[in-house]
């Protein structure tokens, strides 16, 4: 297949970005690709809402400025978090006149919500899915387009780069170009080639790597993976954002459900296995601090208590107020035998958010000349150290809006690679897997060792016990990679593989506790503030 813009992921980056470049391109064709349906993204389970300075009266983009760099702890790009905070508020009018609709009081103003790291009410939400209804918008839209062809059930195996050509590619090359990419078709389970004059990486974050993780199965850092092994540059890989507020269900593992920050934004207050509020031990502004401040505080309650969880105490809150602005978390909750009005809810911090990735700048454009990434994949100068709440599918519009500009004004002057240059994929050797626990055991190895040595607090012999038995992960899937058909399975573990390996390395560098990345054995913080480029 060949196609002018090629965009790898279906949620809010790579929807808005295929969305604008059809419009303003109608004689160009655009593909979007996504690994299972097209709607099951991180997007799909952002509950809490996008932030933007909506009321000016109250609010000010000075603030918003202010809280996120604050959140980012002195590691964001101030340049970006400017124009992040003040072209979001055009990009969600955009979402709005697109369909998208946002929970509004009687007088017809948007209810706008609080959450941690947020001097003003800001929160852009509709009831407790705002993902979902962005997504349904955006999706809706796409579907009025005829030049957008959206294929489902492609797993992307690799980047089509000059080494490919046969050419050496290294870390220290400075023309690397992308040509496109090779895909498993899951329903002809065939490996195709897709070839593209302009990139869109848009494939969503990595918290698989954990064992209890807000993020659906699809995300297994990709997108990282791939642009690492193409010699593109990754950045700030330690910056693990974990939720506070993840629902504690006993022996569950995986995806667990979110309760959104909303929700203490709304009132609710977190209390340790004796009933005590705790928060206002370690912050100032109590249950509303930072997501790195109230997930470490919550880790330590758990640890001095010695319990799995604490918990999350609803039951002051008017009970139609609830329901009104929760009525998906009421609803799970009571599914598990749990009346909020009635029963504090039992959490624990979950992997929630990577605010490294694959380095950006301004325009979305990667180390890789025609390749862009947008969204929970890219790492764009933004969230810094820990990202503030709600700011995340704010970024994956405007940086979507911002990829689109460059890439319509380069697009003509671009020429398509010749197909016949680029090989077909090379299966030579390889036979069907003779048993899957091979790749399932390494998988739940991986997931224990990131989450017991890797999670929201560290040290550095942690780091290094995870190092040695990563090394040994690798060995093993690499030669079980050389010998076995690809599946998706073993290539999620691969890739996760990889994102594991640039998580513990970046960690390892950073000798100092910073925004999410928290040691013990360095606990203040350096003079020489740096982000760490893999």
């Amino acid at each position: 297949m060949q196609t002018d813009f090629l965009v790898i992921g279906s949620g809010i980056a790579g929807l808005t970005y295929a969305l604008k470049v059809a419009q303003d391109c109608p004689d160009k064709t655009i593909t979007i690709l996504t690994k299972t349906q097209s709607d099951e993204t991180n997007t799909k389970y952002a509950q809490g809402g996008i932030a933007g300075v909506m009321d000016a009266d109250k609010d000010s983009f000075e603030k918003h400025i202010e809280d996120t760099l604050i959140a980012g702890d002195g590691l964001c790009n101030e340049h970006v978090v400017e124009i992040v905070v003040k072209e979001g508020v055009d990009r969600i009018k955009e979402l709005i006149e697109w369909g998208a609709q946002f929970d509004k009081a009687p007088d017809g103003e948007f209810k706008l919500g609080k959450e941690g790291g947020h001097s003003e009410y800001r929160i852009l939400h509709h009831k407790d899915f705002t993902g979902r209804e962005m997504e349904r918008a955006l999706l809706e839209k796409i579907k009025t387009l005829p030049n957008i062809k959206l294929v489902s059930h492609c797993f992307v195996l690799d980047l089509i780069t000059q080494h490919h050509l046969g050419y050496l590619v290294t870390k220290s090359t400075l023309d690397i170009e992308c040509y496109g990419v090779y895909v498993l078709n899951l329903n002809t389970q065939k490996i195709e080639k897709i070839l593209a004059k302009i990139i869109l990486l848009a494939s969503g974050g990595n918290g698989q790597v954990y064992r209890t993780t807000t993020n659906p199965a699809i995300a297994t850092g990709d997108g990282v993976a791939m642009v690492y092994r193409a010699k593109g540059r990754i950045e700030n890989m330690e910056f693990i954002q974990f939720h506070p507020t993840a629902l504690y269900e006993p022996g569950v593992r995986g995806q667990s459900f979110l309760i959104t920050e909303a929700v203490r934004g709304d009132g609710g207050i977190l209390r340790n296995a004796d009933g005590e509020a705790f928060m206002e031990k370690y912050d100032a502004r109590k249950d509303l601090a930072p997501r790195d401040i109230v997930a470490r505080a919550i880790d330590n309650e758990m640890k001095i208590g010695g319990t799995e969880n604490v918990y999350l105490d609803c039951r002051h809150m008017p009970k139609e107020k609830f329901l009104e602005h929760f009525p998906t978390i009421y609803d799970k909750c009571l599914s598990i035998g749990i009346d909020v009005t009635k029963q504090m809810i039992p959490v624990a911090p979950a992997a929630h958010y990577s605010c490294g990735g694959i380095k950006t700048d301004e325009y979305a454009r990667t180390s890789i000349k025609n390749l862009y990434a947008a969204g929970e994949c890219a790492s764009t100068g933004l969230h810094g150290a820990n990202r503030l709440a709600s700011n995340s599918l704010l970024e994956a519009m405007v940086f979507a809006h911002r990829a689109y500009l460059d890439a319509i004004e380069r697009i003509n002057g671009i020429k398509q690679i010749d197909e016949n240059l680029i090989p077909g994929w090379n299966a030579e050797g390889t036979n069907k897997p003779k048993e899957k626990i091979l790749i399932t055991q390494s998988l739940k190895e991986l997931k224990l060792l990131m989450s017991d040595y890797v999670g929201i607090v560290r040290n550095t012999e942690r780091l290094h016990r995870a190092n040695k038995r990563l090394d040994l992960l690798h060995e093993e899937t690499e030669v079980l990679y050389e010998k076995t058909e690809v599946s998706p399975q073993l290539c999620e573990l691969r890739n996760m593989i990889t994102v594991a390996y640039l998580i513990v390395k970046s960690a390892e560098f950073r000798h100092e506790s910073r925004g999410l990345h928290y040691t013990t054995d360095y606990l203040s913080k350096s003079d020489k503030v740096q982000n760490i480029v893999l």
